[in-house]
């Protein structure tokens, strides 16, 4: 491993300007999951690492508002999974956590930093030997003909098709979600559905974070949806692994059983956490059956481009997308 400088800044502000002596190679330090995993790889070499894991303004969470709930950064992936009200309100928001990982690493782990986590594609994380282009920008992808198995089937193109590895993205994404950056050029307030980037021909712009900036808290409005909510994720391992097919949805419905209003968010199958736009015009405004909900599955992955070893994904994801609408309808209902 490479020598590299420890700063831990006291506030937000302090933060922006480690980063900033601290050059193109500085890199941020939340919880440390995956930043410390890719270092012993030699994948991040940072110069600079700012520790903002412990930064207070960035550690707490507010779920009691009435408009809207509020999360700190670094807050712990394990904390916001137990708390009473998201688990009650929000059930898709609580189970996207507790289904992303280990109860170790969860007591680590940031909501924001999971966010901002990086591919797990074995070609990225397996060096030099391996052509890829979020590594090495230019270089090609070797995914491209070869071990495909977890890689994605919508949004890729010839330079990538590492799947999105994260499961509360997913979810914030069928609650329209903002977050709160700061950077060198002050505060600014984006969609959640804004931050992720497909690869098009630059796979390593992974999001549209400036130079320097960071993520503060993260808001969900608050919405009767929430109850009616879920998050289903399918993968090798149930203890820990990440998702080959995950679905989060958040639907209302009227008084006659009728779908009133439906989010459909994908996971495990994209390049970005993934909106299912048609999937949901599909059931919106008809009553939620089995037929109908296979019927949005499929919607789901028309647009499908799988490889040589992920073909499975397509039927696989629109089961899921199945199953989370058949358990989001039943908590709307009850």
């Amino acid at each position: 491993m490479r020598r590299f400088s420890y700063r831990a800044p006291a506030t937000v502000a302090e933060a922006v300007a480690a980063l900033a002596e601290g050059g193109p190679g500085a890199r941020l330090l939340a919880g440390g999951t995956s930043l410390y995993d890719l270092m012993k790889l030699g994948v991040e070499t940072p110069s600079a690492v700012v520790d903002i894991g412990r930064l207070p303004e960035l550690t707490v969470f507010d779920t009691a508002g009435p408009g809207e709930l509020v999360f700190g950064a670094c807050a712990r992936m394990a904390d916001v999974a137990e708390d009473a009200v998201l688990r009650g309100k929000y059930p898709a928001l609580a189970e996207s956590l507790a289904k992303a990982a280990s109860q170790q690493v969860r007591n680590m782990a940031t909501v924001g930093g999971n966010l901002l986590q990086r591919t797990r594609c074995g070609y990225f994380r397996g060096g030099p030997a391996f052509d890829c282009g979020k590594r090495r920008p230019g270089s090609g992808c070797a995914a491209r003909g070869g071990l495909d198995r977890g890689h994605a089937v919508l949004g890729t193109s010839d330079a990538c098709t590492a799947a999105y590895p994260g499961d509360w993205a997913v979810a914030l994404l069928a609650f329209d979600a903002r977050l709160d950056l700061y950077g060198p050029g002050g505060a600014r307030t984006i969609a959640l559905a804004d931050l992720h980037r497909e690869p098009a021909d630059a796979p390593h712009r992974e999001h549209t974070l400036g130079a320097g900036e960071l993520i503060v808290r993260i808001r969900v409005p608050a919405t009767a949806a929430g109850r009616g909510s879920a998050y289903h994720k399918v993968r090798d391992r149930e203890s820990f692994a990440f998702a080959l097919a995950s679905a989060a949805v958040a639907l209302t419905l009227d008084g006659r059983g009728r779908v009133a209003d439906c989010r459909i968010a994908l996971g495990g199958v994209a390049t970005r956490p993934w909106r299912a736009v048609e999937a949901e015009r599909a059931v919106a405004g008809g009553v939620l059956t089995e037929e109908s909900a296979v019927r949005a599955g499929e919607v789901a992955f028309a647009g499908a481009r799988p490889g040589s070893h992920n073909v499975f994904k397509v039927r696989l994801g629109a089961r899921v997308v199945a199953e989370a609408l058949r358990t989001a309808a039943e908590r709307a209902g009850a």
